[in-house]
């Protein structure tokens, strides 16, 4: 429960599914004011958990659908299925991870961004080595936006960073 609550704190939108042998009411509503979406006591039916699992996926996968995947960066066309960034003089194609970091900051324009949640939304966790991965990609996505006027990757000391665009 004291991760579930942990996981909350740093990302809402992560489903969450506690599978446990305490069975007791306070329990359940222990571990639902943890953060957890979803709570199985033991013994379990194994199709129903992986039912359940079903409506997670269905939830995550509707909330992605939704989300852009074309971004006009003025001088610039972001198309990340595609993963290409594409300028007048210039097309880059793009690593997966290269555009999941730039539709981050895309989705997340003009809001300072702590570096523990660009990892924990881009990369799925929070260390020190992919801190250090993270600063390479962060490198390779300033060259790549040079080209866009309207759009700057600006570093918050201390921080994290904050992806200004005026359209």
């Amino acid at each position: 429960m004291s991760l579930a609550h942990q996981i909350r704190e740093k990302n809402e939108s992560i489903p969450i599914l506690l599978l446990t042998s305490k069975s007791m009411d306070d329990d359940k509503i222990a571990g639902f004011k943890s953060g957890a979406d979803d709570y199985i006591t033991k013994p379990f039916n194994m199709q129903e958990l992986i039912l359940r699992l079903d409506v997670f996926l269905k939830r995550t996968k509707k909330k992605e659908d939704n989300t852009p995947t074309q971004f006009d960066l003025g001088e610039l066309d972001f198309d990340y299925t595609n993963l290409i960034l594409k300028g007048p003089k210039v097309e880059h194609q793009l690593t997966q991870r290269e555009a999941d970091l730039i539709r981050f900051l895309c989705l997340n324009a003009n809001r300072v961004l702590k570096r523990d949640e660009i990892l924990m939304s881009v990369w799925g966790k929070d260390d020190y080595f992919l801190g250090r991965s993270m600063d390479v990609f962060i490198t390779k996505v300033r060259k790549y936006l040079k080209e866009a006027k309207k759009a700057e990757l600006q570093t918050i000391h201390g921080i994290g960073f904050k992806f200004v665009y005026s359209p």
